[in-house]
């Protein structure tokens, strides 16, 4: 198992130093990264917490999965490793469409009459 779990569900009111305490109770703690709202500086309910050993993380997510923390029941999971970015051009999206593009695929045609009316 990997060290590093994801914490969901936190109140606004958490503080790292909060999650700190509470993990510590489990073996020692390397990280907490709370996540913040760029604009506001407010949690936006989750973080990331790393342990010193992936015994103590599994002891971890046993004690405090739906743990009441903070007026809250929260979420412990392993955290799953970052993914990169996957760009328009990676998804096969026509230019100035948002319909992805498939090159077997028929277009349809409006036929316009010889004044340029639908018919």
């Amino acid at each position: 198992m990997n060290s590093r779990l994801y914490v969901g569900n936190l109140s606004p009111d958490v503080t790292e130093a909060n999650l700190r305490d509470l993990f510590s109770q489990t073996g020692t703690v390397i990280a907490v990264e709370l996540m913040l709202d760029p604009a506001t500086q407010q949690s936006r309910g989750f973080a990331f917490v790393t342990l010193a050993t992936p015994e103590s993380a599994t002891a971890a997510l046993s004690k405090f999965h739906s743990h009441n923390f903070g007026g809250r029941y929260i979420t412990v999971t392993e955290a799953r490793p970052p993914q990169e970015p996957k760009g328009l051009m990676s998804e096969g999206f026509a230019v100035g469409t948002s319909a992805p593009f498939h090159p077997g695929a028929k277009r349809s045609r409006v036929r316009r009459s010889a004044r340029g009316r639908k018919r």
